[in-house]
């Protein structure tokens, strides 16, 4: 049964989760902003457990980030699953990766992580099913709402400091004149480290990381605060987002009607360009959410032709020299970096923290452009 529904842009997540906890709201609370769709259980006003679709928040990411796992083990595990079916946790624990306690208490930090993502978004369309209950492989934990309201107004907080010093994902850092290699840092500091010194922009060390950016430009601010690193500027961009062809009138509903023509005809790319092009206007457009889920089914059975196939094995086609002269999107140089002429495409689409249809389309980009080869 459905319930509240509004809009972000007029009413926050503190305030619509203040609401539902003074009135002891039972459901299924979902949040929908483009592709991205996050789900908040409540009990009695009692925040129980979240899910999202966004693949930065799988499990598999933040056991990575987390150190639980190593890329390769978590792209092994995920072949079992591929083979066999089950959940990705009851995997690791079955076949002794991990051991029970650990996987439980990531999930619990997934949960927070995912709401907690939420105060940070300024436009999405919310909807409570009431009395929905958490479907049964759910990992339920209990959470005070009002706890959760005063983390999330903190990171609003701390999100507008971060980005006061560092504006974009696409700025470039360096290390200072002053900072040395015997710095006293954790493990994690380093790894920042490590990637500044390769000059990656914020958004790649995010990738890297397998953290959420929030986490990622916290550990950045401090190090420039503390005067190890600088913002020196913002990464290149390599491409212009694609225009949908002038003679179509822009508007919503003559573009949904040109991506459902698309749509019929197969042209997958095509229709996912227009819709892309309409939830840039109408982030929360039930029917362009609807239709795009189509476009990229279809795409990604277009995709998946000779050579680029699941089983097939891409390695680099060019010189560490030419590489230095390619201009990549951050997301391109994440995939790029995980291309090492062992692992197949599954495998690589396994660990990489995009929709399976943006990595096969970065692949594509990457094998056209003759960066790498099959």
């Amino acid at each position: 049964m459905t319930g509240i529904q509004g809009n972000l842009a007029t009413m926050s997540v503190s305030d619509l989760l203040q609401f539902l906890a003074v009135g002891r709201k039972t459901g299924r609370l979902k949040f929908d902003r483009a592709k991205i769709v996050k789900e908040v259980y409540l009990e009695s006003g009692l925040i129980i457990g979240a899910t999202s679709n966004d693949p930065k928040e799988y499990l598999g990411q933040l056991l990575i980030h987390y150190g639980k796992l190593d890329e390769p083990q978590l792209r092994a595990a995920l072949q079992k699953q591929r083979e066999g079916g089950g959940r990705l946790g009851e995997i690791l624990v079955s076949t002794g990766v991990l051991p029970h306690e650990d996987v439980l208490q990531i999930l619990r930090i997934r949960t927070l992580d995912i709401i907690y993502d939420l105060f940070l978004w300024e436009d999405a369309h919310f909807e409570l099913f009431a009395d929905e209950v958490p479907p049964d492989y759910f990992v339920r934990i209990e959470v005070p709402t009002t706890k959760v309201i005063m983390d999330g107004a903190y990171r609003i907080d701390e999100w507008q400091r971060f980005r006061a010093l560092i504006p974009s994902d696409r700025c470039l850092l360096e290390l200072g004149p002053g900072w040395t290699s015997q710095l006293n840092a954790s493990k994690e500091v380093r790894q920042i480290l490590f990637f500044v010194e390769k000059k990656m922009s914020v958004a790649e060390i995010s990738y890297n990381m397998h953290a959420s950016p929030f986490h990622v430009y916290g550990l950045l601010y401090d190090l420039v605060n503390q005067g190890i690193a600088r913002v020196a500027g913002d990464a290149p961009q390599s491409f212009q987002a694609p225009q949908v062809p002038p003679e179509i009138q822009e508007t919503i509903p003559n573009l949904l009607e040109a991506a459902r023509t698309h749509i019929k005809a197969g042209d997958g790319e095509s229709a996912l360009t227009t819709l892309q092009t309409i939830l840039e206007k109408e982030p929360n457009n039930s029917e362009a959410r609807t239709l795009l889920l189509t476009a990229e089914e279809t795409v990604i059975l277009q995709l998946y032709a000779a050579p680029l196939l699941p089983n097939a094995v891409p390695k680099l086609a060019m010189s560490e020299v030419g590489l230095t002269q390619q201009t990549l999107e951050p997301q391109e140089a994440f995939v790029l970096s995980r291309i090492n002429g062992e692992w197949d495409v599954k495998s690589i689409l396994s660990i990489c923290p995009f929709k399976e249809v943006d990595s096969l389309r970065m692949i594509k980009t990457l094998l056209a452009r003759q960066i790498i080869s099959f």
